[in-house]
């Protein structure tokens, strides 16, 4: 039995907003919108890798709050999960730095305006109850 590759995702969230990342690479994904992460290394926890990749992917440093439930199949022997998370306090604001090149945070009225890709979809849905404007 082949061992799976797990892909962390963040539901990264801020004042009742979700921040969605616009694919540059690979060509065939590129334009189309993610929650940002990447593979977990060996050795790595998935919370752990996740707090890295946003720190690569987006210079920001964030801390995890809890899974969302699900996982998603992406290309073979790959994985998605996601986990919601909040930026730290005085972490500077995301930026495109790596993979991407454009960033936005949507309101949930304005979540479906973008172009997610087909395996996020579910796990922005599974998102839309933290999204307290509240917060």
């Amino acid at each position: 039995m082949t061992e799976r590759i797990v892909v962390v995702a963040a539901a990264l969230m801020s004042g009742g907003r979700l921040l969605a990342a616009r694919r540059s690479a690979p060509p065939e994904l590129a334009g189309r919108w993610e929650l940002p992460g990447g593979k977990v290394e060996p050795g790595e926890t998935p919370e752990s890798a996740l707090v890295r990749e946003l720190r690569e992917e987006l210079g920001v440093e964030a801390r995890t709050l809890e899974r969302v439930p699900g996982e998603w199949p992406l290309k073979p022997g790959y994985v998605l999960v996601v986990w919601a998370a909040r930026l730290l306090p005085g972490s500077a604001g995301p930026a495109p730095l790596e993979d991407h090149d454009e960033l936005r945070w949507l309101t949930p009225a304005e979540i479906w305006d973008v172009d997610w890709l087909d395996q996020d979809v579910p796990a922005v849905k599974g998102v839309l109850p933290w999204l307290d404007p509240s917060a």
